[in-house]
């Protein structure tokens, strides 16, 4: 890949450059407003703040920054691979707000871009893009998270339907989504392989027989729910790609999921946030940001937030290629995320005893912001797929080593 920027790509930089910074005035008004410090915070799950989001992300789409590398046809922007790189550094560079559709446009509407039919294509993906349509994932289950094989929701045949019966678990989003992307049993034989027994399905949310419940975490958010289906019924035109091929369908939903660049260069931010913040804190009269061991452990962050970007990077190429991004992607969404976790530890040990202030405390180091993304960063390592399963898919899909076997 060649990282210089073409003229156009100069001029596409400087575009959304001035378009940030004239907007970004507007929405730091408009958050001020709502009391919260650097975004919503604990109340992210608030009215107040999902209104705050829907408005961002209709900002954005309206200025065509929402589905940067999509195709026109579909409503996208039809851009480069730089202009994506672009747009993820500017945002990040601006410590912008993510829009409200981030499941929709980085996993839902890949996967049905990648296996679901032109119907599909045209009904789902624009309404993605514009966030008039909130997605959430329908995966997991209580006995199935890690074992995602062992999912027991059921879907049998009735007529032009599948009528569906089951419960899924850590459903991000999931009380305010339109609409999931579902994982349920098709084939019931004892001796169909496992992997061979789903098909895929898009979900109307709003559907009778569906009910969801928060699940409140330790952050005071509850981002999550628990997602319980009773008889509900989903036409057959739904289903995306073939019966009782959903599971290979949902690995590349995993990919997307895994693959996505801006995640590492969201850290690189958050080193600059951590740089200000060493400059702040005294340690014996001087600003910590002046001793080895905090300027060392600064700069390996910084190495490995930008490792994570190209590895980010590598998996776009492939989508733009028209290809999913492969098992390269887990990775790349190993290293971020027990990155994330390191990175908030370190900040943790930074604040030192004031780590221990939360929100509503006057001594609390910038409004008690840290000590919620670190209680959040706890999750990071288990709501991709564990750490653990992810070293098993590199070793066994990446660079072919055999299962262990005792």
């Amino acid at each position: 890949m060649d990282f210089a920027l073409s003229p156009q790509e100069e001029a596409f930089r400087q575009e959304l450059h001035d378009w940030l910074d004239k907007n970004m005035a507007e929405m730091r008004q408009r958050r001020g407003r709502q009391g919260a410090q650097g975004g919503p915070g604990p109340d992210m799950d608030s009215d107040e703040a999902q209104q705050f989001t829907r408005w961002w992300h209709k900002k954005l789409h309206d200025a065509g920054y929402v589905g940067i590398a999509w195709p026109k046809e579909y409503g996208g922007r039809g851009a480069t691979i730089m202009e994506q790189l672009i747009f993820n550094e500017e945002m990040a560079k601006h410590r912008a707000p993510a829009g409200v559709g981030g499941l929709g446009v980085g996993w839902a509407g890949p996967t049905i871009m990648a296996a679901g039919t032109e119907e599909q294509k045209r009904r789902f993906l624009p309404k993605i893009l514009s966030g008039e349509e909130v997605w959430c994932q329908a995966f997991s289950e209580p006995e199935a998270g890690s074992d995602l094989a062992n999912c027991q929701t059921k879907a049998v045949e009735d007529g032009d339907d599948y009528i569906v019966n089951g419960q899924k678990v850590w459903t991000t989003g999931g009380m305010r989504a339109d609409w999931a992307i579902l994982l349920a049993k098709t084939e019931f034989a004892p001796d169909v392989p496992r992997h061979r027994t789903f098909s895929y399905f898009l979900m109307d949310m709003h559907s009778p027989g569906v009910t969801v419940r928060p699940l409140r975490e330790m952050t005071g958010a509850a981002a999550f729910g628990e997602t319980f289906l009773d008889n509900v019924r989903i036409p057959k035109n739904l289903m995306v790609g073939q019966k009782n091929g959903g599971w290979y369908i949902s690995m590349g939903t995993l990919e997307f999921e895994r693959s996505n660049s801006s995640s590492a260069i969201q850290y690189l931010t958050t080193i600059a946030n951590i740089i200000e913040l060493a400059h702040k804190i005294k340690r014996n009269g001087q600003p910590i940001s002046k001793d080895p061991m905090t300027r060392q452990k600064i700069a390996q962050f910084y190495i490995e937030a930008n490792v994570g970007k190209y590895i980010g990077l590598r998996a776009l190429t492939r989508q733009l290629r028209g290809q999913t991004p492969g098992p390269e992607s887990s990775v790349g969404s190993l290293l971020t995320m027990e990155l994330g976790q390191r990175i908030e530890d370190f900040v943790m040990y930074l604040e030192g005893p004031y780590s221990q202030l939360v929100r509503g405390s006057k001594y609390a180091i910038d409004g008690g912001n840290w000590q919620r993304s670190f209680l959040a960063s706890r999750g990071r390592t288990i709501m991709t797929g564990t750490s653990e399963i992810k070293r098993n898919i590199i070793a066994q899909r990446t660079l072919g080593l055999p299962r262990y076997t005792q």
